[in-house]
């Protein structure tokens, strides 16, 4: 199981960059280490690693499903992924908006925000005038 969390931090270290696996394991303790390392070995040592999918596609997946769930800082997250994995700014939107007609309005313009916050702090997005 070690060798495929290996995998899974490789992958992660990949997506969301070195330091912020750096900062992962600086604020990983004895509470929440069973979870982390759970997540490095099945969400991506498990899942992410498999064939069938690009990444970029397993991105916009990850999109789509936090936007349902309402997960913010998961979003955010996955935003900087999507980034790394090789999504455009067109693809990110439209992942995004394709979540409206089986998210809802709200849940989208909240993860609008989030995307247009993160992609602005990167230097993606430029902001308008109204913006």
């Amino acid at each position: 199981m070690e060798k495929i969390r290996l995998k899974g931090r490789k992958l992660l270290a990949e997506a969301l960059g070195d330091q912020y696996l750096e900062k992962r394991d600086e604020t990983t303790n004895d509470f929440n280490r069973p979870l982390r390392e759970f997540s490095e070995a099945a969400a991506f040592g498990m899942i992410w690693s498999r064939p069938g999918l690009e990444k970029k596609f397993r991105s916009m997946l990850c999109l789509a499903m936090l936007t349902a769930l309402n997960r913010p800082h998961e979003l955010e997250l996955h935003l900087t992924s999507a980034i790394n994995n090789g999504c455009s700014i067109e693809e990110i939107r439209e992942t995004l908006l394709h979540t409206v007609p089986y998210c809802g309005i709200p849940a989208t313009l909240d993860a609008i925000k989030v995307a247009e916050r993160v992609l602005s702090e990167k230097g993606l997005l430029p902001m308008n005038a109204d913006g």
